[in-house]
């Protein structure tokens, strides 16, 4: 190329247009400040505690999903006092990091005394310099929300139950046999990956999935919370429904690029199993792992579950570190209570106390008397066990919590076991003691029984030299029920071989403040004792053998209907106890009463054996009422109830004139029957009519048959005087129903 054609292109050079170039590769820096946040509600210090400081707040960020380092952060000073301000600047490399801390930390707590209160910069430049002329805002369309237990409100008065089968779940009301019926069935199958589960006063029901847990309820049956936690297995709720435990023998997993929130996993749960969540909020609150570093990795150990035990008003959950200690936390905030342990050397087990269904009566009473003047309010207790160790005695203490004060402990001897069982309103403890003979060739069987509402908390012991293997109070009452055997099968049974048991019934008497033997049945097979809701009715169950599967229906105060509350009664000791009914049900597995104690289900789950798997719905006598045979299905459960609204006045009133509500009750009763009687007689009628149709038509065919072949035509009217039919119908004139008064 030329020097002359080379200085004409740069002539023509400044002529031509860059401008959409220059646009579309135009740099645009951030001048404004949406990616830097004002932190308040930080510990005002001086300098020596500065450094300290930024690496606790920067750990705390990461932890939370949102990484910092402390070059990021900016701290105003007050060089007057030469103290902090109590605020900071962090700067975050992009809007998009700093959003996300904004969501996940605004709110957080630093420390006991300090809420971190996050704001973006721009917002605090942008809010300050706000048009202050008011400007009414629009009221948004009411939207109503479903009422979570609104089927409590079926006028019914129907409970519900829910059934999985293949992989379909259904929830299906149950009452009398024409109010019986589907009340949901989900519309796409696998409604559930693993199994299903009812949150404690049935607001919600529990399935479980690869991905995590889902919570479903309300009329329509939509999803009302999410846990994110891959490859659960077990879930636990707390009693009030507040919170839930999940458990996944996957240790957790935090990929590159995951979700990050409140809501899901951080870096620093990675290599746990456990997880604590807020029902609520869907928030994650602390995970744990399942495994502790001072176990054998040689020596296997059952894990025990639920591995977090709560108090019953859902303010603390405790864990137990096996042989070591108790560390019980409080709720939300998941801070270990005190900063510190209950360190108990060789402790093995414990369990919070029940406190029952507090009666509104009970609470007006505390109510009145915090008006009167203050009252320490009553703790938490719990009671725990440790075996011998060294030159020491077994051990069972009651701990009052958070006082930490012991309020009893008694000594145990030659113990090989301890099992804890509450009564469910808190009133006794039963320590079932396993106890060994001097060579330790046999095992017999004390129980140590606590009565906890007395001063003192006095100590009985019931000894007994068989081995018991079941026991069970009875709720809201003073009495239980233990299958106990001396078999010599016991612990291995082997095939085909059932196991010979007893059965015994105790309750407290007053006149001598012990508990004393009601009755005894011997020579049974029962293996399962399970209590009405109610009380006062039981079931003994053979469960789980291959050749015996009998239930038998017990009434222990079935001619002591007219007794009352608190009244010794003067019959002879034991004699309320009749049986009402046996039954069978081939392999059964499963055996609930529904919430009223009316019902009773028995079902045999596929998940145990293939053979007639189904279920059965029983009275309280025995008597079967529903059987269905199902190939592969595997659960049964009733939903719970809350506690009922009424004071335990009301509920006398409502049980001494029993008899009068009943009489509405009876017209709805003999209202169905007449019109299931008219639905029968008018089905009856139409096939009749049918059947003379018919008739008709086929005198009709045979007429014109034989006037065609020239043979004798009778008339319809001669041949109809030689027929008749009678139509026998069976009318209810009167129905007595026999009421038993609980």
């Amino acid at each position: 190329m030329s020097a002359r054609s080379s200085s004409s292109y740069a002539d023509n050079d400044d002529e031509i247009d860059y401008s959409d170039i220059e646009a579309k590769y135009q740099v645009h820096f951030d001048e404004d400040f949406d990616n830097t946040l004002v932190v308040d509600g930080i510990p005002i210090i001086d300098k020596s505690k500065l450094e300290r400081l930024l690496v606790k707040i920067a750990k705390e960020f990461s932890r939370k999903g949102a990484p910092i380092k402390q070059e990021d952060i900016f701290v105003p000073w007050d060089d007057a006092k030469d103290k902090s301000k109590g605020y900071m600047f962090i700067e975050f490399q992009g809007v998009d990091e700093a959003s996300f801390a904004l969501s996940a930390l605004d709110g957080h707590p630093f420390d006991a005394k300090h809420i971190f209160k996050i704001n973006r910069f721009s917002d605090i430049e942008r809010y300050t310099n706000l048009d202050e002329t008011y400007a009414e805002p629009k009221a948004e369309e009411y939207k109503p929300r479903e009422h979570l237990r609104s089927w409590l409100a079926d006028p019914q008065g129907r409970d519900q139950y829910a059934t999985f089968r293949g992989d379909e779940v259904e929830i299906h009301w149950h009452g009398k046999p024409s109010q019986c019926e589907i009340a949901y069935k989900h519309p796409e199958p696998n409604w559930t990956d693993l199994y299903m589960s009812w949150s404690p006063v049935g607001t919600y029901l529990v399935t479980l999935h690869r991905q995590g847990v889902r919570l479903w309820g309300g009329a329509s049956w939509k999803a009302q919370q999410r846990f994110a936690h891959p490859l659960v297995k077990l879930l636990d709720f707390s009693p009030c429904e507040r919170y839930l435990v999940t458990w996944s023998h996957d240790p957790i997993v935090v990929p590159e690029g995951a979700l990050q929130g409140p809501q899901y996993f951080s870096p620093e749960d990675e290599g746990n199993q456990m997880a604590v969540w807020d029902i609520a909020s869907g928030s994650l609150l602390r995970t744990f792992p399942t495994i502790q570093e001072a176990d054998d990795p040689s020596q296997k150990r059952q894990m025990q579950w639920p591995a977090l035990k709560w108090s019953p008003d859902d303010a603390y959950v405790g864990r137990l570190t096996p042989n070591q200690q108790i560390s019980v936390y409080e709720v939300p905030s998941m801070t270990l209570v005190g900063k510190k342990s209950i360190k108990i050397e060789g402790v093995v087990d414990f369990e919070w106390c029940p406190q029952g269904d507090r009666d509104r009566d009970d609470v007006e009473k505390d109510a009145k008397s915090e008006a009167k003047g203050p009252k320490k309010a009553r703790e938490n207790m719990f009671a725990y066990w440790c075996p011998e160790v060294a030159n020491q005695p077994a051990r069972v203490t009651l701990l009052a919590f958070p006082s930490r004060d012991i309020l009893r402990q008694t000594n145990l001897f030659n113990v090989s076991d301890c099992k804890l069982y509450w009564q469910n309103h808190g009133d006794f403890l039963c320590v079932k003691v396993d106890r060994h003979t001097k060579t330790k060739k046999s095992i017999f069987c004390n129980l140590e029984i606590f009565r906890v509402r007395e001063k003192g908390y006095p100590v009985e012991v019931v000894e007994l030299k068989e081995t018991v293997t079941e026991f069970s109070w009875e709720p809201k009452g003073e009495r239980f029920a233990i299958v106990y055997s001396n078999d010599p099968n016991l612990g291995n049974p082997g095939p085909g071989i059932t196991v010979k048991t007893d059965v015994s019934f105790y309750q407290l008497e007053h006149t001598k403040n012990d508990f004393r033997l009601l009755k005894t049945l011997p020579g049974r097979t029962s293996n399962t004792i399970r209590w009405s809701p109610r009380g006062r009715h039981v079931v003994l169950a053979t469960v789980g053998s291959s050749t015996k599967s009998e239930l038998e229906f017990w009434d222990l105060d079935f001619n002591l209907d007219d007794r009352r509350e608190g009244q010794i009664s003067k019959e002879e000791w034991g004699s309320g106890i009749q049986q009402l009914g046996t039954a069978d049900h081939y392999g059964v597995t499963d055996v609930e009463w529904d919430p009223s104690g009316r019902y009773l289900a028995t079902s045999a789950s596929a998940w145990r054996h293939t053979l007639e798997n189904g279920y059965a719905i029983w009275d309280f006598r025995g008597q079967e009422l529903e059987k269905y045979i199902l190939d592969r299905f595997k659960q049964f459960l009733w939903r719970p109830r809350p506690r009922t609204l009424l004071t335990k006045e009301q509920q006398r009133v409502v049980k001494k004139n029993l008899r009068e509500y009943s009489r509405a009750f009876d017209e709805e009763d003999a209202a169905d029957v007449h019109k299931e009687s008219a639905e029968l007689v008018a089905q009856r009628k139409r096939l009749v009519d049918e059947w003379n149709a018919w008739r008709s038509r086929c005198h009709a065919e045979a007429r014109e048959e034989r006037a065609s072949t020239g043979q004798k035509v009778e008339t319809e009217e001669k041949h109809e005087e030689k027929e008749e039919i009678e139509v026998w119908i069976d009318e209810v004139i009167e129905q007595t129903e026999e009421v038993v008064v609980e």
